[in-house]
């Protein structure tokens, strides 16, 4: 049996929903994936147990339900499902929990206005918006208990509300209520925004292909229905429908989504295309090599669900505490109110008295607090910052990685190719690079004037660059291109063209010299182009192109270096370039992975100590999703910043160590404030037991130490940011 579950906000609702099922007779197996809410089971013929039990008990709990009738699911196999993932059009206050936000707002704001102008009524106003508040949370802790979690963060929540209400404390119950309830919203908002990141990678694959037949004829299919060695056609702009292997023609294409790959790969018969690579230049005809369920994209798809379900993020502190606190406060507190009247004849009142006094001190408003005060500083001064973290887990378990692995390309680079060296060639082979600015300029202006009408991305550096240093670029004719080869044109009567070495090898005569030239470039990661003659075959220059590291990420590693972290880079580009960039930066490296390289070499890393992942690339989502922390730059796509847990919005790589230091001042601010309520809480205890401390100074014991954790939670909102370092590492260009 499959369902479609709603409402699961964090790994500890799995625990719940589980619990609830293997003790219904006859079910067996029960799989629940978090990520795509999905929940499948085994329920035995002639059970006692049926379905609408299921959905019954699965509803008591709080959350909803619905049968999977179709065959359509949110995972690999089907990237088309509309019913799962479809975007949500709710926004937050028009879902269930923020209704309830908002109306609990709307009730203690009229309590507190009520209670100035109307004193004697504001208390019973409070004490409505608690019943209302807590209600709930009462309901599902009681259907909870019934299933088999007795002791969950709801029966925490309505034990201490309720003692607060008994007692006469209102106000400060109604304010736990809608504390609580504000962090279940942020858990829900969270959840959605993390299976967003599933639904954007589901749209990269078209939903129709061009089919060929066997007499040539075309038609459009769904994509979803291409079988192994189907032939399809993708023209220029189209994305690539399914994996396979060119059977004719050449084209440049867009790898990014896959490899990361910065640059447009040239590929011709013979090479192999992946689903959701962006076809540039030229028709190609690909011979599919898988179906829908097990081309690329549709992996990563896999990979994200996977890492996502296995992710357990940090449980709160407080729901692991109550499983222990709140049995045994309640028994405490029982038994000072029963015990000294029947074992040593003490005065009923006294004791009950001193009980109620008891469970107010015990009430953990100060205890609840404590965390979310100081996550919601620490997330409110991130986002300042331009740190957009996505929960107080992310938050906490940042500061306690030890490895933080880079993607390359516009993580540490630039993510665009800009020109770095423009080399003009003499008759006599000698280069004149450095010594002669005008031979310089002239090349440039013929490599700009040949590529001037060219949407390459490489071409648009090379025109970009010319145009910012101000070169006459002569007016071309005759433009042509061969596809995923060369470019060619007519400048001042002489036929020019603009190919990679390999191509101008076989088209125009290299020299020794140039030769060394080109691979000298080409060591220190840089794409070349030459620019030849065609009808005499005279080389007369080159241009290298390279994604530039960013200005900021000598610091941005050093900075991390000094904090003690280890930094290694991650790339799907070519060896030369990864290195010639890592040496630079002094990291260690890894190039020419796919997402599944990324992935098994993160776990390897892991070797018990946490470890972050930094990328903005579609390809990096599987990574991002299975490191202890997801990080993404701001400028990078959608699916990262979805995927990811924190987002670095102004894409600055000093920003590591920045967030880095939050974390762990945020997790020092949580320790003291634990601490010190805990603390406080024990004395009194102790006091209130022995008569030696009353009702009212429970209740300012309690206020006190709530007015405390949130004062020193607030200092965080004065964070400064990581220290700066005392000798800035020099840039090496």
């Amino acid at each position: 049996m499959k369902y479609h579950i709603e409402g699961m906000d964090c790994a500890s609702c799995i625990g719940k929903i589980e619990t609830a099922l293997k003790r219904m007779p006859g079910v067996s197996d029960v799989q629940l994936n978090f990520a795509t809410e999905t929940l499948e089971l085994n329920l035995a013929p002639g059970a006692p147990t049926q379905a609408s039990d299921i959905e019954k008990t699965i509803k008591s709990l709080g959350f909803g339900i619905s049968a999977n009738t179709g065959q359509q699911t949110v995972s690999a196999i089907d990237i088309d499902s509309d019913n799962q993932m479809a975007p949500q059009d709710k926004q937050w206050w028009q879902t269930q929990k923020g209704k309830q936000v908002v109306g609990l707002g709307i009730l203690m704001g009229s309590a507190y206005a009520l209670s100035l102008l109307l004193p004697a009524y504001g208390i019973w106003v409070f004490a409505i918006a608690v019943i209302v508040g807590v209600f709930p949370f009462a309901r599902k802790a009681l259907a909870l208990a019934k299933t088999g979690s007795f002791f969950s963060i709801e029966t925490l929540m309505s034990v201490a509300v309720l003692g607060a209400l008994i007692i006469g404390e209102a106000e400060e119950a109604a304010a736990v209520v809608f504390l609580f309830s504000i962090g279940e919203l942020f858990e829900s908002i969270a959840a959605d925004r993390a299976r967003a990141g599933i639904r954007a990678l589901s749209s990269l694959v078209p939903k129709s292909a061009i089919l060929l037949d066997a007499q040539g004829g075309q038609r459009n299919v769904p994509a979803t229905s291409l079988q192994v060695n189907d032939l399809v056609l993708v023209r220029p702009g189209d994305r690539v429908s399914a994996d396979g292997s060119i059977v004719q023609g050449a084209s440049s294409l867009d790898d990014s989504p896959v490899t990361g790959e910065s640059v447009p790969v040239a590929k011709t018969m013979g090479d192999n295309v992946f689903a959701g690579s962006i076809n540039i230049d030229g028709v190609l005809q690909v011979r599919v090599e898988k179906t829908a369920a097990d081309n690329t994209i549709s992996r990563i798809i896999e990979l994200v669900e996977q890492a996502q379900a296995s992710k357990a993020p940090t449980a709160r502190f407080i729901e692991k505490f109550s499983r222990y606190y709140t049995p045994a406060v309640m028994a405490i507190a029982a038994l000072i109110i029963i015990i000294p009247p029947l074992a040593m004849g003490g005065d009923w009142s006294t004791w009950l008295y001193r009980g109620l006094a008891l469970l107010l001190i015990a009430c953990p408003c100060a205890l609840v607090l404590s965390t979310p005060a100081a996550i919601a500083s620490g997330l409110a001064v991130g986002a300042r910052r331009g740190l957009l973290i996505k929960g107080g887990s992310a938050l906490e378990t940042i500061g306690q990685v030890k490895t933080v692995a880079f993607d390359k390309t516009g993580t540490l680079t630039e993510g665009k190719p800009c020109v770095t060296d423009v080399v003009a060639f003499t008759q006599e082979d000698s280069s004149i690079q450095g010594q002669n600015s005008q031979g310089q300029d002239e090349i440039l202006a013929l490599f700009a004037s040949v590529e001037i009408g060219s949407s390459h991305p490489l071409a648009e550096a090379i025109v970009s660059h010319a145009e910012a240093a101000k070169v006459v670029i002569p007016v071309a004719s005759n433009a042509s291109a061969t596809a995923g080869k060369a470019v060619h044109a007519t400048v001042a009567e002489r036929a020019l063209a603009i190919g990679s070495p390999v191509y101008a090898a076989d088209e125009a005569l290299i020299s020794f010299t140039q030769q060394a030239q080109i691979e000298a470039l080409q060591n220190e990661g840089k794409t070349v182009s030459v620019l030849f003659d065609e009808q005499n075959r005279e080389v007369l220059g080159l241009i290298a192109l390279r994604d530039e590291l960013r200005d900021d990420a000598h610091e941005g590693v050093a900075q991390l270096k000094a904090m003690g972290l280890r930094s290694v880079m991650l790339t799907g580009d070519n060896r030369l370039t990864a290195q010639a960039l890592a040496s630079n930066l002094d990291v260690e490296w890894e190039a020419e992975l796919l997402p599944e390289d990324k992935l098994r070499l993160l776990n390897e890393m892991k070797n018990n100590r946490k470890i972050a992942m930094v990328g903005d690339g579609i390809n990096d989502a599987p990574a991002l999703a299975t490191a202890d922390v997801g990080i993404a730059m701001g400028g990078g796509t959608d699916v990262a910043i979805e995927t990811a847990d924190i987002a670095l919005l102004k894409s600055r790589v000093t920003d590591m160590a920045h967030l880095i230091a939050l974390s762990r001042a945020t997790m020092r601010n949580i320790h003291q404030n634990v601490i010190f309520a805990l603390g406080l809480k024990g004395v009194f205890l102790i006091t209130t037991v022995f008569g030696i401390t009353g009702l009212w100074i429970a209740v300012l014991a309690d206020a006190g130490a709530t007015v405390l954790v949130t004062l020193n939670a607030l200092r965080l909102l004065r964070f400064k940011g990581a220290p700066p370092l005392v000798n800035p590492p020099k840039v090496v260009k």
